[in-house]
């Protein structure tokens, strides 16, 4: 076994691994553990609580107190970033002098502390941070989030230039890659980590879409009332829309309707089984940021997807998914896959793509490359 060590700063608890950025975490130290990698985790803690099964992957896990006060929304630094600071983390940093991965923007508030100077530091980017927060504005409609978000996105923008300081980026896309590359040094594309070892798709077909993700974030509450009012409104199709935190808005709108069901409060195991089980995966987005870890699980577990350019652009995955830009389009998509059955060809191109560019195993051996 590799006696090699390992510091993590994660910006939330990553246990369950439940929402995008805490599944690249969770499956990154599964991943690493593998690799025979001994591994201290620090957690910034602000609701999800300490976890026990975090210590099947780690050595040691830390956790601090995420600073939930409002002054800091007045500070130059990001609110994301200021809030997680910790003197304890620094002084358990400097216990020995492995190498640190810092998960995000948010966890860099350490970065440049001369006292890990001499430190290799490497960040993971799970989004360029400005954009992401510029499109949160975009589709937010309360006036004081809004302003936050749009707030925070230019301390973002500023405050990146802290990667200076790194000894390498790790970025979660090709689109990403591309962008960090031509401000810094030393970035690689280090795709996803995910939950899935192997190709599960069902045989056959069934007869309803499906749309899933967090409901109460802006872009997807958006995505799921585009999919209410102008793909689902007049075919007799039936559509699907889990997730948790719905808002009013998305409860009326498909209050009434009778090939729309809107699934909340479920778990991620009946996610994944409705993954599994619809005939299309529908999954638009209006905010190119990243990859989603959303449209790999319907890859990988599902049958046919259908996305918008946003959601594939500069992924690698545009091969796998059917793409259609306007409404019409989409629709046209939906009507002419529900009645056909998913081919064993199709699934052995899936298979090939995903194995040759998305594995865990492929993606830690890239990452160790960068560390050791």
């Amino acid at each position: 076994m590799n006696l090699k060590h390992l510091h993590i700063v994660a910006f939330d608890v990553p246990f369950p691994p439940d929402y995008g950025g805490v599944i690249d975490v969770y499956y990154k130290l599964k991943a690493l553990h593998e690799e025979g990698i001994k591994i201290t985790l620090h957690c910034f803690e602000y609701g999800r609580g300490e976890k026990k099964e975090l210590e099947k992957y780690c050595d040691k896990v830390f956790y601090y107190m995420r600073k939930a006060n409002k002054h800091l929304l007045f500070n130059s630094l990001p609110y994301i970033v200021a809030s997680r600071s910790s003197e304890e983390l620094v002084k358990n940093l400097l216990k020995d002098d492995s190498p640190i991965l810092f998960e995000g923007l948010h966890c860099c508030f350490h970065l440049d502390d001369v006292r890990l100077k001499n430190r290799k530091k490497i960040v993971r980017m799970h989004n360029i941070e400005h954009n992401y927060y510029s499109n949160l504005a975009l589709v937010e409609k309360k006036f004081f989030r809004r302003k936050y978000f749009e707030s925070e996105a230019k301390k973002l923008e500023k405050f990146e230039a802290v990667l200076h300081q790194s000894n390498a980026i790790a970025a979660i896309s090709p689109a990403d890659a591309k962008y960090l590359s031509g401000k810094y040094k030393n970035v690689s594309n280090i795709m996803a980590f995910h939950p899935h070892d192997k190709i599960e798709i069902k045989e056959g077909k069934s007869d309803f879409a499906l749309y899933h993700g967090s409901l109460a974030v802006g872009e997807n509450n958006k995505a799921a009332l585009y999919l209410v009012n102008e793909i689902f409104n007049d075919i007799n199709i039936s559509l699907v829309i889990a997730g948790n935190g719905a808002s009013s808005e998305l409860k009326d709108a498909v209050k009434n309707k009778k090939y729309i069901q809107l699934q909340e409060n479920i778990s991620t195991k009946e996610i994944y089984s409705l993954i599994q089980n619809a005939q299309i995966n529908i999954l638009p987005t209006f905010q190119a940021t990243g990859i989603k870890l959303k449209l790999l699980s319907a890859l990988y577990i599902g049958r046919y997807c259908i996305v918008n350019s946003p959601m594939v652009a500069n992924t690698g995955l545009e091969v796998l998914c059917h793409t259609a830009d306007s409404s019409s389009e989409m629709k046209k998509e939906v009507l002419r896959l529900i009645n056909i059955s998913f081919s064993e060809e199709e699934k052995q191109n899936r298979e090939k793509i995903l194995e040759e560019n998305f594995s865990n195993r492929k993606n830690v051996i890239q990452l160790l490359s960068l560390l050791f």
